[in-house]
């Protein structure tokens, strides 16, 4: 089940560039969608675009649920990807969900992506998926902004790792698997939490701004399905002249306007 999904990393060693694309812009454009984000206390990140390009979409797939859907973006990814997935997005903040109504209305998947606005915890959904995918907030115990948004967006106080993983339970399917973006220190956290329940990380993406940098962000699949061993790969972002690696290049061109 776990065969290669298409994208051959080598194992490089690198930093990770955690940037918000065009802060001080309202929108991101994309080669085949634009991104709107204006009242999205999240922005457009490098390594958002990273987990929505490399987590696989398996032959299985057909229901996708992106939890903290923020403008979009992961739903709109992944179903450039695949014409044949139906994705369910959810989102808490009103402003957000709002925001990634309007930006998957104007996508060429409108018809395939569905903004659900709520709490995930007690949202009563009505089937399981396939694949949960979420770059969800992730900061414990930090210094918050005194914006509330960005601090849904960014802190772990209105869902914690442990609310995640059982939401995750509930709404996975049996052969299913979830892919989430994480700093490097958080990423043991969650992977201590998900192999106390029972759960086997399949693969993991490691991203470095550049070869000589530290990781600093962690793209990891868990399964309840037992896996012969963990696959694990690394992207570096900029070489030391500071231009795209060509593996990021392969990644990212899809998407990307000037790849």
């Amino acid at each position: 089940m776990w065969a290669s999904h298409g994208v051959n990393f080598r194992l490089l060693n690198f930093e990770f560039l955690n940037f918000e694309f065009a802060m001080s812009n309202q929108y991101f454009q994309f080669k085949q969608f634009r991104i709107e984000q204006e009242r999205c206390a999240m922005k457009v990140t490098t390594d958002a675009c990273i987990q929505g390009a490399w987590t696989p979409v398996l032959p299985h797939v057909k229901r996708v649920l992106d939890i903290g859907a923020g403008t979009g973006l992961l739903a709109l990814m992944l179903a450039q990807r695949n014409p044949d997935i139906i994705i369910d997005a959810i989102e808490l903040d009103s402003d957000a969900a709002g925001q990634a109504r309007e930006n998957i209305a104007a996508s060429a998947w409108k018809d395939r992506i569905q903004v659900l606005e709520g709490n995930v915890c007690n949202y009563p959904f009505t089937e399981k998926y396939d694949l949960i995918i979420s770059n969800p907030p992730f900061f414990n115990n930090s210094l918050q902004s005194d914006k509330a948004n960005k601090n849904m967006a960014r802190h772990t106080n209105t869902l914690s790792y442990k609310d995640l993983i059982q939401v995750v339970n509930d709404n996975l399917q049996d052969d299913g698997y979830v892919s989430i973006l994480l700093p490097y220190p958080e990423y043991f956290i969650w992977k201590d939490l998900l192999q106390e329940g029972g759960w086997n990380e399949i693969d993991k993406l490691a991203i470095r701004h550049r070869h000589e940098a530290a990781v600093k962000r962690i793209v990891s699949l868990f399964s309840k399905q037992e896996i012969a061993a963990v696959k694990e790969h690394i992207l570096i972002i900029q070489d030391s002249d500071g231009n795209y690696t060509p593996e990021f290049t392969d990644l990212l061109s899809p998407y990307y306007l000037d790849l």
